[in-house]
């Protein structure tokens, strides 16, 4: 087949995206755990920045200086910053001390706050997407973390109380925002301290992060206690936020500790729904300590994995597949990422996983796996809707918006990377129809492909992984 007709047979697939969003409102109830905090963005210039370290008096000599990459003090924050600016790059730094924050929240400030955590973006998007019922964790919820959850009555959480209450309004006033300062800076732009001056190589960002309780998994009690009500009945759960835990916690305490409890505590959620499916969203997970315990000991409980292209190389660096994991770094592309699939499906049984890279969404599942192999393609078809949607739009705060992008062809750079797939995976499994169909099956294995939808110039690709990730899984009815 040519380009445009295997365009034009994939913009067919795609009709299935609006009954499927449909479908998504019989769901009854879905869990969205553990991590939400606010992502509070200010774009600041070199001139702002020295103002702020004139009216402050601050220590120039600090931060200048090299050191450790933490935030004790004021100075370290415009350290990090300084860090960043000067070789435009992008790192994320810990506030460790309160009385930073404070400072930081009164003198640097933002220009907006969006919601920042992947099961706060998940809730956010289920809710949209019509499921009955969201139960979203929040760690900490005072005012400004709840307005920034859809204003949507089937989007709750738990209010001071312990009950359950529309997330948009529950105000846990006594407790901390957990605050991600996402600090933009422009290329060309020049600050000097201390005489000398630095010009900005290119834009991006510095993130200074207060965020001590997300950092631990630190789980409200109240949310643990709901949830293991028989009245919740969660047909889905995804997890996320695992990827924040260190080896060493700062309290003394092991990472792998709380995700052993965390393991304890989703089975007793899983009671009052046992047939449900338990989805974690891996995301960047720096310590391979605590990368390798969560595939070794969380993942052989759940159902369902989702990583991105540099998730899956991280998996493959920690389960022995080194050579494999420097191929894919090297050459990232879909037959050595398929390649690496297999490995892990391999090593860690889990039954369904799902990549999703640059131009295609790959699932890799068990025969007879309890989604179909139909149902998987319709569901990433959804999924490849409503990120074009996020990506052309900017938010998917309404259901109107979710199919914007309907009548989108799929890219060429997804199918090149399908056509290659096929092609890897004839050498592999046998032949097989994915450039056309997107299904494979045979005995033992299902591989669903779907080529997706690409945005020329996107509003945003924030929290685009959680999106595609959850609505394949929960909108493959």
């Amino acid at each position: 087949m040519s380009l445009s007709e295997l365009k034009a047979a994939w913009l067919e697939n795609y009709k299935t995206a609006p009954a499927q969003l449909e479908k998504m409102s019989e769901i009854n109830g879905l869990i969205s755990a553990f991590n939400a905090n606010v992502d509070a963005v200010i774009k600041v210039s070199g001139k702002s920045i020295e103002t702020l370290i004139a009216d402050n008096n601050l220590d120039a000599n600090i931060i200048v200086s090299e050191g450790e990459k933490a935030i004790r003090k004021n100075e370290d924050a415009l350290r990090g910053f300084l860090h960043c600016f000067k070789s435009g790059i992008a790192e994320e730094w810990l506030i460790e001390e309160v009385e930073v924050f404070e400072w930081l929240n009164k003198n640097v400030g933002y220009d907006k706050m969006q919601m920042g955590g992947q099961g706060g973006i998940v809730a956010n998007v289920m809710a949209v997407c019509g499921v009955k019922q969201v139960y979203v964790h929040c760690a900490s919820a005072p005012k400004e973390q709840g307005q920034l959850f859809l204003d949507l009555p089937n989007l709750v959480t738990t209010n001071q109380k312990g009950d359950l209450q529309q997330a948009y309004t529950v105000d846990r006033s006594a407790e901390n925002a957990l605050i991600h300062w996402i600090i933009e800076f422009d290329k060309g732009d020049t600050i000097t301290i201390n005489g000398e001056s630095y010009i900005c190589p290119k834009a991006n960002r510095f993130i200074a992060t207060y965020d001590p309780l997300n950092f631990k998994l630190h789980v409200d009690q109240n949310f643990d206690s709901r949830m293991s009500k028989e009245d919740i009945n969660p047909e889905y759960i995804i997890l996320s936020g695992y990827q924040m835990l260190q080896e060493n916690l700062v309290d003394g305490t092991k990472g792998t500790e709380r995700i052993d409890l965390s393991k304890k505590m989703i089975a007793e959620w899983r009671k009052s729904c046992p047939n449900n499916l338990l989805h974690l969203e891996v995301a960047s997970t720096q310590d391979k300590v605590i990368r390798k315990h969560l595939i070794d000991s969380l993942v052989e409980s759940v159902d369902s994995l989702g990583f991105n292209e540099r998730e899956l190389i991280d998996i493959l660096e920690v389960i022995g597949e080194e050579e494999l994991a420097a191929r894919c770094e090297e050459h990232t592309n879909s037959s050595n990422l398929f390649e690496g699939m297999l490995k892990i499906y391999e090593y860690t049984k889990c039954p369904r996983m799902q990549l999703h890279m640059f131009g295609l969404y790959v699932t890799l599942q068990q025969k007879g796996f309890k989604v179909s192999a139909l149902q998987n393609r319709n569901g990433m078809q959804l999924a490849a809707t409503v990120a074009a949607a996020k990506a052309g739009t900017g938010a998917i705060d309404t259901k109107d918006v979710l199919l914007w992008a309907k009548n989108h062809e799929v890219s060429a750079v997804g199918l090149n990377e399908l056509k290659a797939l096929s092609q890897t995976v004839k050498n592999h499994l046998g032949d097989n129809d994915l450039l056309s169909t997107g299904i494979f099956e045979n005995k033992d294995l299902e591989v669903i492909a779907v080529p997706t939808i690409l945005i020329e110039k996107p509003v945003t690709l924030v929290g685009m992984g959680d999106t595609i990730s959850s609505v394949s899984l929960v909108g493959a009815l």
